[in-house]
């Protein structure tokens, strides 16, 4: 599977492509699905399988969507490291869509 069969807008698939984002792993392909109609989801993987791309690639797509102003997503962290590593993955995936996160 590739990203582009989930029919992403082109501006965030540039941005998969600038971080060599060409296929999903395994909880991506299972996640983005479920998160981008829009229901919740709780998952569980090792660490370094993709967990945080897993919520912040369909994220960014409903930001793409949205018409409503101002905050459009509210991200909570556990820990300061982890909230530099989903700032930097929003940075560089989000980057030709015009998304950047705000700390």
């Amino acid at each position: 599977m590739k990203f582009t069969e989930f029919n992403l807008s082109e501006s965030l698939i540039a941005g998969l492509n600038d971080v060599s984002f060409t296929e999903p792993t395994p909880v991506q392909e299972k996640s983005i699905p479920i998160v981008l109609e829009g229901k919740d989801l709780i998952s569980t993987a090792q660490t370094g399988t993709g967990k945080t791309g897993a919520f912040v690639i369909p994220l960014m797509e409903k930001i793409l969507q949205s018409k409503r102003e101002g905050v459009k997503a509210l991200i909570l962290s556990p820990t300061r490291e982890l909230a530099t590593q989903i700032d930097q993955e929003i940075f560089a995936i989000g980057y030709h869509a015009g998304i950047h996160p705000q700390q």
